[in-house]
């Protein structure tokens, strides 16, 4: 008769740990104590313990989920993965979460019986209850631009979000601009929507400029939502002179919103985006905004998750890439008082 293959239950049962304590020495989270973190490798020896590697297969899969697919931010990061994935010979399964469970129940599926090589959990798809499933049956997991949700203990991808907020906004005051208004995230929602917030804020504060609660406004990464918060800002009894905002498609829903208001840009009123989407450089006018590396993001997200495949150790469980203010003709100095 074959020999019973080891499992990581039966190594955790002789450590006496749990399963994703295991789980996370092979893939070389630092996250783990010593004296138990060698207890484990030696069981793993004793044991012949043998974990499943890359396959260059169909049955070879990263899964890449998100909450849903409906902007170039997520194709800018698939396009990076994508590149990856064909030179290591792995598949790439990507899914959204607004069409369904077939996407996630595909991945389970495969976990169940060990097909899948990794997931990458992007954006809010990492605060569901998959990551801890997906670590008990011993797939890879990594989280790209996590929600506030998203488990601290795993890998994340992430950019230089504070710190570009902060050029983004230190631009307008450099300019003249004092009434700087924000349109941020949704509350509670991603954390790079706090990280623009709060370099936004520390921009103000440097400058010795008072903070003014009436005009940040919170909404979803969206060009409606731009729209909305654009024309509650603009209708403003003391209305600001510029706007900062979260994302390029907010930016270009303030756009609209200048427009059915018959306001100028940047005349009177300036915008800064974040992304550097496509679109930014095709505005009219070509929109100031803060670059993201997204495909470079997406290219990481997936070598990491194939490094942490082959159970090799990460550099970092926590990768930052840098951002860079990209001027364009959306921001000028403010318009100056009318006089009497």
């Amino acid at each position: 008769m074959p020999a019973e293959r080891v499992t990581l239950a039966t190594i955790a049962e002789a450590a006496g740990v749990s399963v994703p304590t295991v789980s996370r020495v092979l893939n070389g989270d630092g996250n783990v104590a010593k004296a138990t973190r060698l207890r484990i490798e030696a069981l793993l020896d004793e044991h012949g313990y043998r974990p499943r590697t890359v396959r260059a297969s169909s049955a070879g899969m990263v899964h890449v989920i998100y909450p849903r697919i409906d902007t170039a931010w997520q194709l800018e990061h698939i396009r990076g993965m994508e590149a990856v994935m064909q030179e290591a010979g792995v598949g790439l399964v990507v899914s959204a979460l607004n069409h369904g469970t077939a996407g996630r129940n595909d991945l389970l599926r495969r976990a169940q019986a060990g097909q899948a090589t990794g997931a990458i959990l992007a954006a809010a798809s990492g605060d569901t209850p998959l990551a801890p499933v997906l670590d008990q049956l011993n797939v890879p997991v990594i989280t790209l631009d996590p929600g506030a949700k998203a488990p601290a203990r795993l890998p994340s991808i992430g950019a230089a979000n504070w710190q570009g907020a902060r050029a983004a906004t230190e631009h307008l005051l450099a300019l003249g601009h004092r009434r700087v208004a924000m349109i941020t995230g949704s509350k509670g929602g991603l954390l790079c929507s706090r990280a623009r917030l709060d370099g936004y804020r520390a921009a103000l504060e440097d400058a010795g400029v008072p903070e003014d609660p009436s005009l940040i406004r919170h909404g979803e990464f969206e060009f409606e939502a731009g729209i909305t918060a654009a024309k509650q800002l603009i209708d403003h009894p003391n209305p600001p002179t510029a706007i900062f905002a979260c994302s390029d498609l907010i930016a270009l829903g303030v756009y609209e919103a200048a427009r059915q208001r018959g306001v100028s840009i940047p005349a009177d009123l300036s915008v800064v985006g974040f992304d550097d989407l496509p679109a930014a450089r095709w505005a009219s006018p070509a929109l100031t905004t803060v670059r993201q590396p997204l495909e470079e993001m997406g290219r990481l997200a997936a070598r990491t998750v194939l490094t942490m495949a082959g159970r090799r150790s990460l550099p970092s469980p926590r990768m930052e890439l840098s951002t860079r203010l990209i001027v364009r003709s959306s921001t000028a100095p403010p318009p100056r008082p009318r006089r009497g």
